[in-house]
């Protein structure tokens, strides 16, 4: 049987990859006026086509979304998002169906991707890790996100938690943003996405995600620390406690 499933899921990424690239190709004309534009018009038109792209992809896919606590949103207001890594669907989902126009924190050297990496640059701010200044320069477009009214979309584990407990290590990079902007932080727990899409293999398979939102987190009269210690203790226990 598990020999069965792991033939499936090879042959189900297979589909998940033409699909993915098919869709991505017709939506990209979609996308050509952000080419033109400035944000936060270019990262509102991004996040629509891509909403609409991947809604098609995760259908064909048979993959469902399934969301929570979506009125912990304000209208008017935005936030600083964190969201826990377990995968490269992660970035796939919140991006599109988190309800702001968000931008994400990415990798430099993706945006050398053909196409994808045009459409990636268009909702991200980008960063090599590697350098001092690129880092720095980084938080200062992350001011600019907030300051032109959009979420700013961080996964503060910096890396995919490989690991079998619910969280990694923090960093500090968001709740720096979020003491510095004096915006609320909204943690977002995911569910699934590891079942669904394994990147260490050529592996997918259908199944329902969960993205969870809780309660708005304020960083008045925290520190950045207390702030990170704050949100990974509520994170954590709310993993344990649905998962």
């Amino acid at each position: 049987m598990k020999l069965l499933k792991e033939i499936f899921a090879r042959i189900w990424a297979l589909w998940a990859l033409v699909v993915f690239a098919t869709i991505m190709l017709i939506c990209f004309i979609f996308m050509l006026p952000c080419f033109f534009l400035k944000d936060p018009q270019r990262a509102a038109l991004q996040k629509n086509v891509s909403k609409v792209w991947m809604r098609i992809f995760l259908t064909l896919t048979l993959v469902f979304i399934k969301t929570k606590n979506k009125n912990v949103f304000q209208k008017g207001e935005n936030y600083v998002l964190v969201c826990n890594h377990n995968s490269f669907m992660d970035v796939m989902i919140t991006n599109p169906f988190v309800p702001n126009v968000a931008k994400t924190i990415a990798k430099k050297s993706f945006a050398k991707v053909p196409i994808l990496g045009w459409i990636y640059t268009w909702g991200s701010v980008l960063v090599d890790r590697k350098n001092p200044q690129s880092r720095f320069q980084s938080y200062l477009d992350m001011k600019d996100v907030i300051n032109n009214r959009m979420d700013m979309l961080l996964f503060p584990e910096g890396t995919r938690n490989k690991t079998d407990n619910p969280l990694i290590k923090f960093q500090s990079g968001a709740f720096k943003l979020a003491t510095d902007t004096l915006k609320e932080i909204i943690p977002i727990v995911l569910f699934n996405t590891r079942k669904i899409l394994q990147e260490d293999k050529f592996y997918m398979l259908p199944g329902v995600i969960e993205i969870h939102y809780l309660s708005p987190v304020s960083p008045i009269n925290k520190t950045a620390e207390e702030l990170k210690d704050k949100v990974f203790e509520l994170m954590w226990n709310y993993y344990e406690a649905n998962y």
